[in-house]
């Protein structure tokens, strides 16, 4: 398990190349991966984006950070996980955060990758303040990221 929160430019697909040049012990054992990289949007409610400040609670973000991959890994038959989170300033377009699960099987990787995103964007202590055409904005609760009826902690 890896979780790191940068305030650098984030390249994910360099960081996941790195990662798995590190661990050969995917090669073989991980017939899945499931890889997700959020980035900033230019919209957001309606208004136009033109930057984004994200704070942290640096020790605090981090491990709860942990405390998902820990409790994806009780929950799903997983290899390993890695989750990288900008925070500081971004624009539009720039790579926020990558999670990436490696499994035995495609459903724990998709089904824990979800989790892992669901949750760090619900409930892991980071703030979004906007920084609109006429001002800026703190942003109160993320867009969902679950499909309507379906529960992401029960499947259904």
């Amino acid at each position: 398990m890896a979780v790191r929160v940068t305030d650098q430019a984030l390249n994910p697909w360099r960081e996941l190349a790195e990662f798995e040049s590190k661990h050969d012990g995917l090669r073989g054992k991980s017939g899945a991966s499931a890889v997700f990289v959020g980035s900033m949007r230019d919209f957001n409610e309606g208004d136009d984006v033109r930057a984004m400040t994200l704070e942290h609670y640096p020790g605090m973000t981090e491990g709860h950070l942990e405390d998902i991959c820990r409790q994806a890994r009780e929950r799903w038959d997983l290899i390993e996980t890695l989750v990288i989170h900008r925070v500081g300033d971004l624009l539009p377009g720039d790579p926020i955060v990558l999670v990436a699960v490696w499994s035995a099987h495609r459903a724990a990787a998709f089904e824990a990758s979800r989790h892992i995103m669901e949750d760090l964007k619900s409930r892991a202590p980071l703030w979004k303040k906007e920084i609109l055409g006429d001002g800026h904005r703190w942003v109160a609760k993320n867009t969902p990221g679950t499909t309507p009826g379906k529960d992401i902690q029960s499947g259904s």
